[in-house]
């Protein structure tokens, strides 16, 4: 699937290199870039204008900044250096190296492809109606049930009847001896507390003794797993969907998963419907 923020991003990069092409020089006397600024000019490089529109869309570029005017002077820095550098490489003739007149064509080729991409979601914005769909189809896929319980991890099923009895005694007494004789390292500091957990992700015996619980109850037999045997307290029952968060707080995030399927469609029927003929490879000669 393809990531807007990576394309959105590669087109800050992209319009970097578009102000390089566009540093090209005229090697006619002076004359500087391909285009003349347009608009008031920011600074003027051995008579090539660079406009104040150039030196701000750069400057949109930059993280924020909180001295502004020093940012905008190293922009211009920056830029002039460049446009320097480009008129030396023209000079050279370096304009007309058939690597640097592909990389030009190859900038021009996915700045116009970027701006599509950007003109496409300006106009085409995600409706109220796709949203709600895309959040009442998330509550539906949260189907099914979580758990919460506790556990006592021995080695022998002996062990664990003998803990099913005392708890027989005395219930509340659970997380007392999961601290002191539960095996696994990792809940017995907390009395065998597991947490919530999702039962797909549990060994299916002990899934099943856990769908067979009620609340607040433990189980008559220890349940063997590849670990050993336990002995299961099940604390609390929930469904999935109550562990799907509020529309406003997944709003953003399912924006952009319909924003990305959108135009990953756009995408496949474009190239369903362009005549694309690859050619085999040249013969290294």
């Amino acid at each position: 699937m393809i990531n807007i923020s990576t394309i959105l991003g590669s087109l800050v990069v992209l319009l970097a290199l578009a102000a390089c092409s566009q540093n090209d020089v005229d090697k006619t006397a002076g004359a500087g870039r391909v285009n003349d600024a347009k608009g008031p000019v920011a600074v003027t490089v051995n008579g090539s204008p660079i406009s104040q529109r150039e030196v701000d869309m750069l400057l949109r570029q930059q993280p924020p900044q909180h001295d502004e005017p020093t940012a905008r002077q190293r922009v211009l820095d920056n830029i002039t250096l460049q446009v320097i550098v480009s008129q030396e490489a023209v000079k050279k003739g370096l304009d007309k190296s058939p690597d640097v007149m592909d990389q030009f064509e190859m900038a021009r080729t996915s700045i116009l492809a970027q701006s599509y991409v950007k003109d496409y979601f300006k106009n085409h914005k995600v409706s109220d109606a796709e949203l709600n769909a895309a959040y009442d189809k998330l509550k539906a896929d949260a189907n099914g049930k979580q758990y919460r319980a506790r556990h006592i991890l021995v080695k022998t099923k002996e062990d664990g009847e003998a803990i099913i009895a005392r708890l027989k005694k005395d219930p509340d007494s659970f997380s007392e001896l999961a601290t002191a004789q539960s095996l696994d390292p990792v809940t017995k500091p907390k009395g065998g507390d597991l947490g919530w957990f999702d039962t797909k992700r549990m060994d299916p015996d002990f899934a099943a003794a856990i769908a067979n619980l009620q609340k607040g109850k433990f189980t008559e037999e220890p349940v063997k797993s590849q670990f050993g045997y336990h002995v299961i307290m099940l604390d609390d029952v929930r469904s999935n969907v109550e562990t799907v968060p509020p529309l406003e707080q997944v709003k953003d995030g399912l924006t952009d998963q319909l924003r990305q399927q959108d135009l990953r469609k756009m995408l496949d029927t474009l190239k369903a419907n362009a005549k694309v003929e690859v050619s085999p490879p040249a013969k290294a000669s």
